[in-house]
């Protein structure tokens, strides 16, 4: 556990991290303003129980749209140096001259990175979610499961990052994850616009890049149970949040995620003891 206490240090001491909390504390104070004045308004504007139902589920599925954003981009720039750095800079001849295995020491750094990105997940996810709840009396479906699904999404990302970090450098790994992250959501608006348009073809394409790399889709997962159960049983709201989705995640896919991360640290591992120091 010396490697994982030892990456965890390395990773608050840097400063993406201290900008990142900035950031975000900043993120959640703006998300309160706009919560509270938006909510007023349409509070104010109508009484219909039903729209001020509907305003506060958007603002508050985009709200943690954009918080997993920011999550997937703090997993990707702690990944993306996780190994590479550390050969380029020599730092990893001096631990692995000990007897510490090779494996051990990639699963150790993954493991503080991981846990680092699901501590933001879970730390932001509830903030936004109290600031809704606080003002406007929200309630998710299941704010656990939500949870779970997207730091299953920060994980995927670090296992791919550290996989790439094993091969290439610490800038290329991390152009190429951004790459596959945006592939990922490209394909998410294209599932999303085939079933909006019933086009069968678009759709399926989308879910075949959606297989491939499956960030976009965790996240489409975890955005219904984001949802307020008012809003999902509406007739009339099914394509009402472009970027969230109208049915439960399968079990299929959350299992593919799952064997997806660790088919990739197992290519780090092997990656790794193939690589010459």
């Amino acid at each position: 556990m010396i490697v994982l206490r030892a990456a965890m240090q390395e990773a608050l001491s840097r400063r993406i991290l201290g900008i990142g909390a900035t950031v975000s504390v900043a993120f959640v104070g703006l998300f309160w303003l706009g919560f509270s004045t938006a909510f007023s308004r349409v509070a104010a504007d109508t009484s219909d129980e039903f729209a001020t139902i509907a305003a506060s589920t958007v603002m508050t599925v985009l709200g943690l749209y954009a918080v997993q954003f920011l999550a997937a981009f703090l997993a990707i720039l702690l990944a993306a140096g996780s190994i590479a750095g550390e050969l380029e800079s020599g730092r990893a001849l001096q631990v692995l001259a000990r007897p510490v295995p090779r494996w051990s020491w990639l699963l150790q750094r993954t493991a503080a990175f991981g846990g680092l990105s699901v501590a933001y997940v879970v730390l932001m996810t509830i903030g936004v979610l109290t600031v809704a709840g606080a003002v406007g009396g929200y309630g998710a479906l299941s704010p656990v499961r939500a949870i779970g699904l997207m730091s299953l999404e920060v994980l995927v990302l670090v296992s791919i990052g550290v996989a790439l970090s094993t091969r290439l450098g610490t800038v290329a790994t991390g152009v190429v994850v951004v790459a596959l992250y945006g592939l990922a959501w490209l394909a998410g608006i294209m599932e999303f616009v085939g079933r909006t348009i019933d086009n069968a073809s678009v759709e399926r394409i989308g879910v075949a890049v959606s297989l491939l790399m499956p960030s976009d889709a965790l996240w489409r997962g975890a955005s219904f149970h984001l949802q307020s159960p008012a809003f999902l049983l509406a007739p009339d709201t099914g394509v009402g949040i472009p970027f969230a989705a109208v049915d439960p995640p399968s079990g299929r896919l959350i299992a593919w995620a799952l064997l997806y991360a660790a088919a990739m640290l197992a290519f780090a591992v092997r990656s790794l003891r193939r690589r010459d120091l």
